[in-house]
């Protein structure tokens, strides 16, 4: 695997981009893999982290890298469309400066080394892109760089015994696709469907 530290996660961020822009108003409602988020709430938290782990690159601490994810249910405003890939851009261009994975930073009112911060932010746009795939029934093939950086990410909380970001890992064979392979790890069932 490359180095993370120089992960571009661009091409993950216009990958949900794209997926989000595929979302209809019809399937704002729907059920998503997190049992407690409906599609707008799903796209609500993806602009969310976006802006903290910009943020977070940028050490630009505050109310974004402060509030933890679970705070509030977020949602969307009537500008989420134009908003959201503003940010998941900003996001993308915020950790492409070398001083991004220097020193320690703060996402989700934890403080993590920048380049674990990196690794938590390619996981989560992996992952809630295949949440947001999988719950608007769109093709999901992430950036396999930014999928090779979360999943061995998860397969490091894994294998020091912890749960994953979203629960307890579910089993998928060895030979199963990685991707499979990260979603199983970050606790979400590879053959959930709406």
């Amino acid at each position: 695997m490359s180095d993370p530290t120089t992960l571009d996660l661009g091409p993950q961020a216009l990958v949900v981009a794209r997926l989000a822009e595929g979302v209809t108003d019809a399937q704002l409602g729907g059920a998503t893999p997190c049992p407690q988020y409906a599609v707008r709430h799903l796209l609500g938290h993806l602009a969310g982290l976006s802006v903290a782990f910009r943020d977070a690159a940028r050490k630009d601490f505050g109310p974004t890298t402060d509030t933890r994810p679970d705070a509030a249910l977020p949602d969307v405003g009537p500008g989420w469309r134009a908003e959201l890939p503003k940010a998941l851009e900003e996001l993308a261009d915020a950790w492409r400066d070398p001083a991004a994975t220097s020193g320690t930073t703060r996402a989700g009112s934890v403080d993590l080394p920048g380049a674990v911060a990196l690794a938590v932010a390619a996981d989560e746009l992996v992952v809630h892109g295949w949440d947001l795939a999988r719950a608007t029934g769109q093709e999901y093939v992430p950036d396999p760089a930014a999928l090779g950086a979360a999943h061995a990410f998860l397969l490091q909380v894994a294998q020091g015994g912890g749960e994953g970001p979203f629960g307890p890992p579910v089993p998928v064979p060895d030979d199963a696709p990685l991707l499979d392979r990260a979603v199983g790890l970050s606790g979400r069932d590879p053959h959930w469907t709406p």
